[in-house]
C-alpha cells in the first residue's frame, strides 16, 4: 500500500518540513487521523475551530479508533462558561479536563481533540494535578480525620450522599466518594485504621457492588483551596488590585476556603506561573490544524477583550488582564510550531488522499423512484458502497427502501470489516453524519442524512440510567420546619423539628408539632407513619386544630360520611369498568424477551414496574386503564412499545393518539425503528399526508392491513373504522381538551388504554390517586441527565445576550419562547440585532405545515441556532443539542407548561439552563408568583409528578370535586382525603359499610419503653434521619424491613444496638397489628395488652392462656390483658412480649 493512501497517510518526520493534506472530503479527514494515530509512534493533538467540530471529530473518531486496540480519544472539553462569567463549569466537564490532563504527560499512541478556543485559556502548572492525586489500596492504612482533611484540601466536598464528581461523605467506618475523571463512585469500608475493602457503588440506590483494589484521585478542580493556595491568592490580589477587600465577596469566600462561582478566571492568583496545553503534551506529539484557527482564535480574543471591559466597572469583582489568564491565538500557533505539523487544507504541495465530494445523494419523494440518484451514482462507478443507518431499525428501513431500486446490501459490524471483506454493498449501523468516497481505494461510504436530507435524526446519547427517588405524594422528603402536617387523631398543626426527649431513662426522639393556642404534641418517631403532610390549600392558611377537643373527630367523620358519597359513586364507574370484560391478552414470552432485548438501554426499575404493570393488565381479562407518569425524557415512550408489541402479537390493532402532527411524525419514526425487526406494519395519518395518501391508510385500517396507526385526534373521528382495535395509547395527555376526553370516554368502553403523560392534570392525578385509574410512575432520570437551572429574571437586552453567547460559544442552540404570534416577527428581529452571530429561524403554529417542519429540521440539523418560537415546542421534539431556554413572560404560563418547556433542553450531559423572563412593570398576581416560585424549587429530574401535586395546592384541590368536597378537603388535607377515599372504597369493594367514624386502625400504640432510635453520631443528618424513620414506620411487612435493615448496613455501616431494637420494635407492631390490638404497654416487671374492638384474636386462646398461668396472666376490664414479666434487659423485655403473641390464635370467620 503506498505510503500517502488514506489506510497509511504520510506524517513528516521533522520540525522543518511543512506538511498538508487534502482530498479529505466528509469524515475521511478523521478515518485518516484515526489511521494515523494507529500508525505512528506518538501522541496527535487535534485543533477544531470551534466545539462544533470538536463533537463531531470525537464522535467521528471514537467510531474508527474502535477497532483498533488501545488507541484512546481523550477531549479537553470547553468549561461552558463566558470569559469573565460568574458561573463556575460543571463538575462533569472538570472530571473530563482533569483526566485528559493527568493523562497526557505519559500518553504514548491515542488522540486528543479540543477547539482552539479551549486552547487559549491557561492551565494551572503540570505539576500541580500530579502532585495533588492520591492513591487508595485495600490494606492501606488510612486515619478518617485525617483523610476528610485530604479530601477537603483537595477541592472535594463534603456532603451526606454522593451523587456527582467531587463529592464525599464519611458515615462511621465508610467512606463514599466521586473521583474526578472516574465514571463511577467508590466506597471505602474500613476495619479500625486500615482499607478493608473498595468496592464500586451506585449513586442512585446508593448500594454496592463489586469489588477492585485500588483506586486513583485526581484533585476535585484546577486550583487548590489549602492553606498555601489561599495565602498566595490573598497576596497576589493584595498586589493587583486597589480596593476595600471587606467588599469583595469573591475575596472574603476564597479566604473562608469557599469555591466561589467563576473563581476559574482568577487561575493566575494562584500559582507562580500558569502553563498552557503544550506544556502537557509529549515532546514528539504531531498537531493537526482543521478549519480557519487564526480567525476563529481572533474572534475569540475580541470577545475577551469586550467583555472584560464589560467587567471592568463593577469594584466589587475586579477582574485580571486577559493576557493573565488567556493565551494569544498567535502565541498559541507559533508555539504550535515545535512539533511536527499537519494542516487540512488545499495547497500546491499537499499530499492528495483521493476522497472526494460524493455527487447530490439526497431522496426525492415526489419522484415515481425516489432514489434515482443513488442507483444512478452506484450503477455508473465501479465501486463498493457501504450504507451508513443511525440505528438497527432504519438499517431495517434503509434495506427496505433499498430493495425498491433492486440494491441488496449485505449488513457488516464495522467500517474496518468492510474494507477488508468483499462485498460489493454493505450497510451498518454507526453514529456518523458524513459520508465519504475514496476514489482511490474504490470505496463509498454513504450516510442516512446525506440521504434523507430533511429527516429529523434522533442521536439518544443516554447511557445507563440510575436513580428511583421515592416520590410518594406522602412521602416527608419535602417536610421543612414550619410546614403544615396532619396527624391522623389530632388533625393538622405545624412541625417545629426533631427532638430528643429522655422519659423513664430512656432517650427517644420525638418529632415537635404546635397546635392552636400554642399547644405542643410530640409524637415518638416510631409513629411517623400517622403523619402526612398537609396539602389542599396554602401552608399559610392550613386551619389549626384545638388539641384536646373533639373538634377533629367532628371534621373527620363529617368529611368521612360525605366521602361514603363519593366512594359510592366512584365505585359505580369502577364496576362498570370491571364488569366488562376485558381481552385477555396471551402473553408471548419468548417473542416479548427478544423485543425486550433490542431496547438500546437499560430500564431503569421505575421503567421495569411500569412495563410489569401494563403487561399484568393486559393479561388480567379486565379492561386496562392506566396512567404513566414519567417526566419529560424518562422512557415513558417504551412502556407504550411493549404493550403495543403484545397487542400486535394477539392480533389486535393499536391507536396512537398525538397531540401534534410533529410528535406523531416523531414517533412515527421510533416505533418504525423499534419495530424494524419485526412483520409489524405501522403508518400515520397526518396533514403531511395527502388526503388520497390518508383515504389509503384508512382503508387499510379498516381492511386490518395496518397493525399501528399513529395519528392526531383525526383518530377519533367516526369514520375510521378499526377493523379490531384492541388498544389505545394516548400521548401528552395534558394537552387534549375536554370535548376530546368525553369522545375518549365512549371507546373507553371496550378498548384497553394506556395513558401516558409528563405533567398529569391535577384532575387525573387525582382519579389515579383514589384509585379509579392506576398509575404508574416513571422519576428515575437516565445517568448524566443534568438537571435544569433556573432563573427567574428581569426582560433585559444584557442578560439575553448573555445567555446566547453562552450557549452558542459552547455551540450549542437555544429556544426563545415568544407566545405572541403577531409580534413574534419583531421579537426576533429585536434578537439578531443584540446578537448578531446568530443564525435566527421563527416557528409558530399558523405556518403552513411544510414550512414548519422544514424549519424545525434545518434547526435539528443545526443550520440554525436560535429558534423564536411558541409553545409549539412543548409538544415534545427532541433537540439534544438545545440547552437553553428564554421563556418571555413567565407569568402567563401553568405550572404544567412551565414544566414541559423546561422539560425542553437538558436532553443531553450539558448543564442546561432556563431563564424565566418577567416584564418589569406588571406585578404578579399571587398565583403566577406562587407558580414561579414552585417551578424554582422542584430543579430536581423527575420533578413532573411534584409539580402536579403543587398545581393541586395552588389551584386548591376544589376544582377536582366540585364545591361540595372541597371544604371537607381544605380543612382535612389532600394526602388524608384520599387515604380515607381509598379506605371507603375498599370496604364498599369488600362489602363492608365504610365506618363513620374512620379512627384508621394504623395507630396502635407501643410504648415498652426501651432505648429505640437512629443514634445521632451513626447519622447525624437530621433529614435522612427523618425519611429513614418514615420508611421504617411505614413498612408494611418484615421483608420490607429486612430490606431496609440491609440497605442501611451498606449505606451507613452495622446497625448500633438502639436501632436494632427499633427494628424489633417495629416488628413487634406489625404482628401486633394483625391481631387487632390497640395498645401494648410495659414497663419494669409487668406489660398490659389493649385489644380493639374489632380484633380478630379467638377468645379461647386467651382463656386458655390464663387457665395455664393464673398466677401472671389476668383479663381486666373486658378488653385487656395484663401480665408480669421478669426481664431485665430490652432484649429478653421484646422476647417474652413476641412469645405471649405467639400463644394468640386468630378467630375463625363466621361465614357471613
Amino acid at each position: 500500500m503506498s505510503m500517502n493512501s488514506i489506510q497509511n497517510p504520510t506524517i513528516p518526520n521533522d520540525l522543518n518540513e511543512n506538511c498538508y493534506w487534502q482530498g479529505i472530503e466528509g469524515c475521511a479527514s478523521n478515518l485518516a487521523l484515526c489511521n494515523a494515530a494507529a500508525n505512528a509512534d506518538a501522541p496527535i493533538l487535534l485543533i477544531c475551530e470551534n466545539n462544533e467540530a470538536v463533537e463531531q471529530s470525537i464522535r467521528e473518531l471514537k467510531y474508527f479508533c474502535s477497532a483498533h486496540k488501545q488507541l484512546p480519544v481523550f477531549s479537553l472539553p470547553d468549561w461552558e462558561t463566558l470569559p469573565y462569567d460568574n458561573f463556575s463549569p460543571h463538575q462533569d466537564i472538570i472530571s473530563e479536563r482533569l483526566n485528559a490532563l493527568f493523562h497526557l504527560p505519559q500518553l504514548e499512541r491515542g488522540i486528543l481533540v479540543i477547539s482552539i478556543t479551549s486552547l487559549m485559556h491557561q492551565l494551572p502548572p503540570h505539576k500541580y494535578i500530579a502532585a495533588n492525586s492520591l492513591d487508595f489500596k485495600v490494606g492501606q492504612q488510612l486515619e478518617i480525620n485525617k483523610t476528610r482533611e485530604q479530601l477537603t484540601l483537595a477541592g472535594y466536598q463534603s456532603v451526606d450522599s454522593v451523587f456527582e464528581h467531587g463529592e464525599f461523605a464519611v458515615r462511621g467506618s465508610i467512606i463514599d466518594i466521586f473521583p474526578m475523571g472516574s465514571i463511577v463512585p467508590f466506597r471505602i469500608d474500613l476495619f479500625d485504621n486500615e482499607i478493608e475493602t473498595l468496592r464500586i457503588f451506585d449513586s442512585e440506590t446508593q448500594r454496592s457492588k463489586e469489588q477492585v483494589q485500588e483506586i486513583k484521585l485526581l484533585p476535585g478542580r484546577e486550583f487548590p483551596l489549602d492553606s498555601d493556595g489561599i495565602a498566595a491568592f490573598r497576596a497576589r490580589f493584595h498586589e493587583l488590585f486597589n480596593i476595600d477587600l471587606r467588599q469583595c465577596p469573591l475575596y472574603q469566600d476564597v479566604s473562608d476556603g469557599i469555591n466561589s462561582p467563576g473563581l476559574e478566571y482568577y487561575l493566575a492568583l494562584f500559582f507562580d506561573e500558569l502553563n498552557t496545553l503544550f506544556d502537557f503534551i509529549p515532546k514528539n506529539t504531531i498537531v493537526f490544524k482543521q478549519g480557519n484557527l487564526k480567525a476563529a482564535g481572533e474572534q475569540f480574543w475580541t470577545d475577551i477583550k469586550s467583555r472584560y471591559e464589560d467587567r471592568l466597572i463593577d469594584r466589587y469583582r475586579p477582574i485580571l488582564q486577559p493576557m493573565e489568564i488567556f493565551v494569544s491565538v498567535e502565541k498559541i500557533l507559533s508555539q504550535s510550531r515545535n512539533y511536527r505539523q499537519i494542516e487540512f487544507k488545499i495547497h500546491g504541495n499537499a499530499i492528495d488522499l483521493g476522497a472526494v465530494a460524493l455527487p447530490e445523494l439526497a431522496s426525492n419523494p415526489r419522484l415515481a423512484k425516489p432514489f434515482s440518484n443513488v442507483e444512478r451514482f452506484i450503477n455508473s462507478e465501479e465501486n463498493r458502497t457501504l450504507f451508513c443507518a443511525e440505528s438497527a431499525g432504519r438499517r431495517e428501513t434503509l434495506i427496505e427502501l433499498l430493495k425498491q431500486i433492486d440494491i441488496n446490501p449485505t449488513p457488516v459490524e464495522h467500517w474496518s470489516d468492510f474494507v477488508s471483506g468483499d462485498c460489493e454493498v454493505g450497510i451498518i449501523v454507526a453514529p456518523l453524519d458524513h459520508g465519504m468516497w475514496l476514489k482511490n481505494e474504490n470505496l463509498a461510504l454513504i450516510t442516512e442524512t446525506q440521504l434523507f436530507g430533511n429527516r429529523i435524526a434522533q442521536r439518544r446519547r443516554r447511557s445507563k440510567t440510575q436513580s428511583n427517588t421515592d416520590f410518594i405524594v406522602k412521602s416527608l422528603t419535602e417536610l421543612r420546619i414550619n410546614d403544615s402536617v396532619v396527624h391522623i387523631d389530632h388533625g393538622v398543626g405545624r412541625y417545629r423539628g426533631l427532638q430528643t426527649i429522655t422519659t423513664d431513662g430512656q432517650a427517644t426522639e420525638f418529632l415537635a408539632l404546635e397546635y392552636a393556642n400554642e399547644s405542643k404534641l410530640y409524637v415518638p418517631v416510631a409513629s411517623l407513619h400517622l403523619i402526612s403532610r398537609y396539602s389542599g390549600a396554602e401552608q399559610e392558611a392550613a386551619p389549626l386544630n384545638h388539641l384536646g377537643t373533639d373538634q377533629w373527630q367532628k371534621t373527620k367523620r363529617k368529611a368521612a360520611e360525605k366521602i361514603h358519597d363519593v366512594a359510592t359513586e366512584l365505585l359505580e364507574i369502577y364496576a362498570q369498568r370491571k364488569a366488562r370484560k376485558g381481552y385477555n391478552y396471551n402473553l408471548d414470552q419468548e417473542g416479548l424477551e427478544k423485543f425486550s432485548a433490542l431496547f438500546p438501554f437499560e430500564e431503569t426499575p421505575d421503567q421495569e414496574n411500569a412495563i410489569a404493570a401494563v403487561l399484568d393488565d393486559m393479561n388480567s381479562g379486565q379492561s386496562m386503564d392506566r396512567l404513566v407518569c414519567g417526566d419529560v425524557g424518562f422512557g415513558k415512550t417504551e412502556v407504550a412499545m411493549r404493550a403495543a408489541f403484545v397487542a400486535v402479537q394477539n392480533n389486535k390493532q393499536v391507536a396512537l393518539l398525538v397531540p401534534t402532527t410533529l410528535l406523531a411524525q416523531q414517533h412515527y419514526e421510533s416505533f418504525r425503528d423499534r419495530f424494524a425487526n419485526w412483520p409489524i406494519v405501522t403508518e400515520v395519518v397526518s396533514r403531511f399526508k395527502s388526503p388520497v395518501k390518508q383515504k389509503e391508510t384508512l382503508k387499510k385500517v379498516a381492511d386490518g392491513k395496518i397493525d399501528i396507526l399513529i395519528g392526531t385526534h383525526k383518530l377519533l373521528h367516526a369514520e375510521i373504522d378499526y377493523s379490531n382495535l384492541g388498544l389505545l395509547i394516548i400521548d401528552e395527555e395534558h394537552r387534549f381538551g375536554v370535548r376530546q376526553k368525553e369522545k375518549l370516554k365512549s371507546i373507553r368502553a371496550n378498548v384497553d388504554i394506556l395513558t401516558l403523560t409528563a405533567t398529569p392534570i391535577p384532575r387525573t392525578l387525582n382519579m389515579a390517586l383514589s384509585g379509579i385509574r392506576d398509575l404508574s410512575l416513571i422519576v428515575t432520570p437516565p445517568a448524566r441527565r443534568l438537571s435544569v437551572k433556573t432563573f427567574v429574571r428581569e426582560q433585559q437586552d444584557s442578560l439575553i445576550r448573555e445567555a446566547a453567547s453562552r450557549e452558542l460559544l459552547r455551540g450549542g442552540q437555544m429556544f426563545y419562547l415568544h407566545n405572541e404570534v403577531k409580534s413574534i416577527n419583531r421579537a426576533a428581529e429585536h434578537l439578531q440585532e443584540i446578537i448578531p452571530q446568530a443564525r435566527i429561524c421563527i416557528a409558530h403554529g399558523q405556518m403552513a405545515e411544510r414550512d414548519l417542519e422544514k424549519v424545525m429540521a434545518d434547526f435539528y440539523q443545526k443550520r440554525y441556532n436560535i429558534l423564536v418560537c411558541t409553545t409549539i415546542i412543548e409538544m415534545g421534539i427532541d433537540i439534544p443539542n438545545a440547552n437553553t431556554i428564554l421563556i418571555h413572560r413567565a407569568d402567563k404560563f401553568g405550572l404544567a407548561q412551565l414544566h414541559q418547556l423546561r422539560g425542553r433542553v437538558g436532553r443531553s450531559h450539558h448543564q442546561a439552563y432556563a431563564y424565566l423572563l418577567l416584564s418589569g412593570q406588571s406585578r404578579l398576581n399571587r398565583d403566577a408568583q406562587k407558580r414561579i416560585e414552585a417551578i424554582q424549587a422542584a430543579t430536581t429530574l423527575g420533578a413532573g409528578f411534584t409539580l402536579a401535586s403543587h398545581d393541586l395546592e395552588i389551584r386548591g384541590a376544589g376544582e377536582l370535586l366540585g364545591d361540595e368536597q372541597s371544604g371537607h378537603m381544605q380543612k382535612i388535607g389532600f394526602s388524608l382525603y384520599t387515604e380515607l377515599l381509598e379506605e371507603a372504597v375498599e370496604a364498599i369493594k369488600a362489602g363492608r359499610t365504610p365506618s363513620p367514624d374512620p379512627d384508621l386502625n394504623k395507630s396502635i400504640e407501643v410504648n415498652i419503653r426501651i432505648p429505640a432510635l437512629i443514634p445521632e453520631d451513626y447519622l447525624p443528618d437530621v433529614h435522612t434521619r427523618l425519611i429513614m424513620y418514615k420508611r421504617i414506620a411505614s413498612s408494611d411487612d418484615e421483608e420490607d424491613l429486612q430490606e431496609l435493615q440491609v440497605e442501611m448496613i451498606d449505606r451507613f455501616g452495622l446497625l448500633p444496638k438502639p436501632l436494632k431494637l427499633l427494628f424489633c420494635l417495629t416488628e413487634l407492631k406489625l404482628r401486633a397489628q394483625k391481631f387487632g390490638i390497640k395498645k401494648i404497654d410495659a414497663n419494669v416487671n409487668s406489660c398490659r395488652i389493649e385489644f380493639s374492638a374489632t380484633t380478630v384474636v379467638d377468645p379461647l386462646s386467651l382463656i386458655q392462656l390464663i387457665q395455664n398461668d393464673p398466677m401472671h396472666f389476668k383479663l381486666t376490664s373486658g378488653n385487656q390483658l395484663q401480665f408480669e414479666h421478669e426481664s431485665e434487659n430490652a432484649e429478653a423485655k421484646l422476647a417474652f412480649i413476641n412469645s405471649v403473641l405467639d400463644k394468640f390464635k386468630i378467630a375463625e370467620q363466621k361465614a357471613a
